[in-house]
């Protein structure tokens, strides 16, 4: 209301009120404006406070639900999350400027946090302060994630086995590591419908089993990519979905080399045996008779017709007696400790010691590295 010489006084005591800059075009009209500022005190608060706000958490993995989703946080003391969740539900009247805030965390028990909230800004030119207490219950549950791992759910199985041979247990480490570091890297990600449900442990090899088809497959050419071999894949119809979709289980057979790098193999062609390198798309290693490199054939690929004779793990340490010619070197039988000649491959280099493997066609030195 006004008066004739059009000062405003305010509807509710009668007190005159402060010329006050009318809005922008296009900007809302405030309904208060009208009211002194000891009648509009009276009602204003600063901040919009919840009574409790209440947190959910997976007690298996540590997610957290916010909405209908489950979100991992990666924490393990909830406080941060506590004041993350009290903060998003804060809010500060929007005629408010200059507004400062904090919260500060009071762990009353292992399931409740009490949250004292600060705020201060200036509201019509004048200080306004406003204090809060926000309690933050936080309750245990099962993610829909863990629920399914428990559940046993799985959708695809990765089978590691060896081809007329048992995967030794460094191979079946290494395939079950390749599996849980993708996962990992997935879950780094976001994926939360990636995980490991379980691994079994087979007189014949591992099984690894995996969430998703998809997630299968990576594993199954990763370990391939790294160990060599191949895989294929075998579906199963399991069930129809709520659309009537069939869904599959899929089996992913993977086949390692019948050869591993350090196995010393005899390719049978006359020019001795074979220290494996690698058997990635093909076999390839080092003539133990002469240094030469060896590498089979496109159509024979990891698996050439050969023997196994031996392992460079079986080797022992033995001294070089004297170099004979650049064919041939003498050095002591590690069984007999009798001075034999055996050839001299280009990779030795001198040294006064050697390692040296017994085959069924004699003794003979190892390279320094067995590495590709």
């Amino acid at each position: 209301m006004s008066d004739a010489r059009g000062a405003e006084f305010c509807p509710r005591c009668g007190d005159p009120v402060p010329e006050r800059d009318e809005p922008l075009p296009g900007e809302p009209r405030d309904r208060d404006r009208v009211l002194c500022d000891a009648c509009y005190f009276e009602d204003f608060d600063l901040v919009d406070a919840p009574e409790r706000v209440e947190i959910q958490v997976c007690s298996g993995c540590g997610a957290v639900r916010r909405g209908n989703r489950w979100v991992d946080v990666g924490a393990r003391d909830y406080t941060d999350v506590a004041v993350e969740e009290v903060s998003e539900a804060l809010g500060v009247h929007l005629s408010a400027e200059d507004v400062r805030w904090g919260v500060e965390p009071e762990q009353v028990d292992e399931t409740t946090i009490r949250m004292h909230c600060t705020f201060a800004g200036v509201v019509r030119g004048v200080p306004v302060e406003e204090s809060a207490v926000v309690p933050v219950k936080i309750s245990r549950g099962t993610c829909d994630r863990c629920g399914r791992i428990a559940g046993g759910s799985y959708a695809a199985t990765v089978q590691v086995r060896g081809v007329d041979r048992v995967p030794d247990t460094a191979e079946e480490r290494e395939a079950v590591e390749i599996a849980e570091s993708l996962v990992a890297g997935r879950e780094a990600d976001g994926d939360r419908d990636a995980f490991v449900t379980e691994i079994v442990d087979q007189p014949e090899g591992t099984d690894i089993k995996l969430s998703t088809n998809k997630l299968g497959k990576t594993v199954a050419t990763r370990i391939t990519e790294r160990l060599g071999g191949s895989y294929s894949e075998a579906p199963t119809l399991v069930t129809e979905d709520g659309d009537g979709n069939e869904v599959y289980r899929v089996t992913f057979a993977v086949r390692l080399p019948k050869f591993r790098p350090g196995d010393v193999v005899d390719p049978d062609d006359g020019d001795g045996p074979v220290l494996v390198r690698s058997v990635r798309g093909n076999l390839k290693g080092v003539r133990l008779r002469t240094g030469e490199r060896y590498e089979a054939s496109f159509e024979e690929g990891e698996t050439p017709d050969a023997e196994p004779v031996g392992e460079a793990g079986d080797a022992a340490e033995t001294t070089v007696v004297t170099v004979e010619d650049e064919n041939a070197v003498q050095v002591l039988d590690p069984e007999t400790f009798e001075a034999v000649t055996v050839p001299n491959p280009e990779f030795y280099d001198g040294d006064d010691t050697v390692r040296a493997l017994r085959t069924d066609d004699g003794l003979f030195v190892l390279p320094t590295d067995d590495e590709e």
